[in-house]
């Protein structure tokens, strides 16, 4: 009897465990519309990487809700911002599995955006006109995934996308699997970082001094968008990036252009013409060296073509005609280095325009590096051609003596602040995520060998020597670093669907 009633137990808890195993999609909606003012209150923290109070308040936040997961919290201490490093061990015998997020976000002008505070979240749908409006946020109520996509339901506010989102998506993975009695296959370490839109000064050396803390089998990074299809995608790379910004100067202050129009330089012309002596009309650098190293293999172009692009809708969305020729698809022109002049100033515009010579223009540049790429070598050959040009290249402003010395002056400054990276698809890492999403969507995810976006994960990939990987989860079309940033309720919900996915999936 007493041995009966021990098998009964065993397979009643077996039964218990297995259907426990199963967090259905309905389980998974109802939980995340149920919980959506935990989101919501998350989203009104407002978390300018520029304002310490902010990150002060979004770090606290951090701490208690990773604690009340049952993670232990160690602040990882830098010159500025402190990491938070969140730790949580299932089993002594898994492996270790290290999951990169970023909580703070780009500035905002609020007078650009479509609602009264952008750290005030609201819900909009799209109406018969393909515009976005305002609706009740009682509509998520009883609404089906299918209604939820046809409607077009999106959270508005800023770091929605980028990326308060995963990190939510995350929060309710792990509330979901322990309410199910379900244990993660691997152990977890989280860090999070409160710098990233800064470019992470300070990550580099914390990830050496405290490189024993953070020691893993793999990184995964839980940021930026998925391929415009829709489909569940695994970024397998994304390009470093380093930054210019060049000064050229006219008289020491801004002069009457009837006066002194035809006698006094102007700079705008001045910068115009460096800037398009360095590229063609094809978008193609011209600086000698600027691609040397790369090399765009026959088996690279499979890799590449299996990401499915529809660039005739993507030239039709950004409204123009042809695409610059930097690779011979938009997937080929990712694996090269870019040179963009992100913005220029000069003098006033618009119904602040005066009719004067300016005395400076300044340029804005960022220099996008991939694997083969080094980022000191690009700035000092795109330095070297500016010498060309007959200036004198200075690293700070100039003074009188030395703008009376030379007829052509440019102030030179510059900053690496972090190289690419680039996992092999057909890693164990890549299989591993690969066959969890197949699993979880019924779909082979779309495997892209690099993103054009930088994260600050290369000191991770050589100082722990680990491979990396991204599992982006949000909508292409998220206005990221932009006015009305926003997230789609269906990218939301299937965020949560694959983190829970990879959780309960062997590594």
């Amino acid at each position: 009897m007493n041995k009966l009633i021990k098998i009964i137990i065993v397979s009643l808890c077996f039964n218990y465990v297995s259907y426990s195993q199963d967090i259905n999609d309905k389980q998974i909606i109802e939980y995340a519309i149920d919980n959506i003012e935990e989101f919501k209150d998350f989203l009104s923290y407002p978390n300018d990487a520029n304002k310490r109070s902010d990150i002060v308040n979004l770090i606290k936040w951090s701490q208690e809700n990773f604690q009340n997961l049952g993670f232990i919290i160690t602040k990882l201490q830098t010159p500025t911002i402190p990491l938070l490093l969140a730790e949580k061990i299932y089993n002594k015998k898994y492996k270790t599995i290290l999951i990169y997020l970023h909580l703070d976000g780009q500035p905002v002008d609020n007078s650009k955006w479509n609602q009264n505070n952008p750290y005030e979240p609201v819900l909009k749908s799209r109406n018969d006109k393909q515009e976005f409006v305002q609706v009740r946020w009682d509509v998520l109520k009883n609404s089906t995934l299918e209604e939820i996509k046809r409607n077009d339901l999106r959270i508005f506010a800023r770091s929605v996308s980028d990326a308060k989102g995963p990190v939510m998506m995350l929060i309710n993975a792990l509330n979901l699997i322990k309410k199910n009695n379900i244990e993660s296959k691997f152990n977890l370490k989280i860090i999070m970082d409160f710098e990233e839109e800064k470019s992470s000064p300070n990550l580099p050396v914390a990830v050496t001094k405290y490189s024993d803390l953070l020691k893993s089998d793999g990184l995964l990074i839980f940021d930026g968008p998925q391929h415009i299809s829709g489909l569940p995608t695994l970024n397998f790379g994304n390009r470093g990036i380093s930054t210019i910004r060049l000064t050229t100067y006219g008289p020491i202050v801004p002069q009457h252009s009837g006066h002194f129009g035809n006698y006094a330089p102007n700079p705008v012309f001045r910068m115009s013409s460096i800037l398009s002596s360095m590229k063609d009309e094809n978008g193609i650098v011209l600086i000698e060296g600027f691609y040397d190293g790369i090399n765009i293999t026959e088996e690279i172009k499979k890799d590449l073509n299996r990401v499915p692009d529809n660039e005739n809708e993507m030239l039709s969305t950004m409204q123009f005609k042809s695409p610059d020729k930097v690779g011979k698809s938009y997937q080929e022109a990712l694996q090269y280095p870019s040179l963009n002049v992100r913005g220029i100033q000069a003098g006033w515009v618009k119904d602040q325009a005066r009719t004067i010579i300016p005395s400076e223009c300044i340029a804005e540049i960022d220099v996008r590096l991939v694997l083969e790429s080094d980022g000191y070598k690009l700035l000092d050959l795109i330095k070297e051609h500016i010498k060309t040009l007959g200036y004198k290249v200075l690293e700070k402003r100039p003074t009188k003596r030395e703008r009376m010395m030379y007829d052509k002056i440019i102030t030179f400054e510059s900053e690496v602040s972090y190289p690419a990276f680039r996992t092999d698809i057909n890693s164990d890492l890549g299989k591993w995520l690969s066959k969890s999403l197949t699993k979880t969507f019924g779909n082979s995810p779309v495997k892209k060998r690099t993103s054009g976006g930088s994260v600050p994960i290369s000191p991770f990939v050589s100082v722990l020597n680990i491979p990396a990987v991204g599992v982006p989860t949000v909508n292409q079309d998220n206005n990221q670093h932009s006015p009305n940033e926003n997230l789609k309720i269906a990218n939301y919900i299937n965020g949560i669907k694959t983190f829970i996915g990879i959780l309960n999936e062997d590594y």
